[in-house]
């Protein structure tokens, strides 16, 4: 949903446009969020570096994606993870200050902000739920599931990500559900049968 539609001409004065470069980061991990994002082009990652080494990626964001928006009233409003232009990225910022003023004074603006809100929670749930599922395979079903049968993906890489699984272990399981004909795949996307 392409919330800054909703402001008029003198409201979009008031915002903030960064561009960044590919690997540049914006926020890092425990910084204070004062404002929120969205993505105007290109596409975000918000990432961990555990002691381990090994990143986690928390989220990707994508053209229109909003983010910080979980934060900025929260009693505890740090970033859990750093926030890095995956590309080249365009990223229009609003102030709390300003994103209150908009709130109160845009009623359009308030109900489209609103089921942002709820759609992340939504979100969050059904990750906190595919998280809760050990079987690569059950996790993989689900997901086809939750996103009506049929994904389209960007990278096998990308989606394992989005699964919280190894690529390989992912790799594997597309071509043991192809060969027991439990998926199709065409090009990028796959289809429960």
């Amino acid at each position: 949903m392409n919330i800054i539609a909703l402001l008029n001409e003198k409201e979009k004065e008031r915002l903030i446009f960064k561009e960044l470069r590919k690997g540049e980061t914006l926020f890092y991990e425990n910084d204070c969020c004062g404002e929120i994002g969205i993505v105007k082009y290109g596409k975000l990652l918000i990432t961990s570096y555990p002691e381990n080494g090994n990143p986690i990626i928390y989220n990707r964001l994508k053209e229109d994606d909003m983010f910080g928006n979980n934060l900025l009233f929260s009693s505890q409003p740090f970033y859990k993870g750093d926030v890095i232009a995956e590309s080249d990225s365009g990223i229009i910022l609003i102030k709390k200050d300003i994103l209150i003023g908009f709130l109160e004074e845009n009623t359009d603006f308030l109900l489209a902000y609103l089921q942002i809100q709820a759609d992340s929670g939504k979100r969050l749930h059904s990750r906190i739920r595919l998280l809760s599922i050990d079987s690569a395979q059950e996790r993989f079903i689900t997901y086809l599931r939750e996103n009506g049968n049929k994904i389209t993906y960007s990278s096998v890489s990308d989606l394992a990500d989005d699964l919280f699984i190894r690529r390989e272990t992912l790799s594997r399981l597309l071509s043991k559900l192809i060969k027991n004909k439990v998926v199709i795949k065409d090009g990028k996307t796959v289809r429960l049968l």
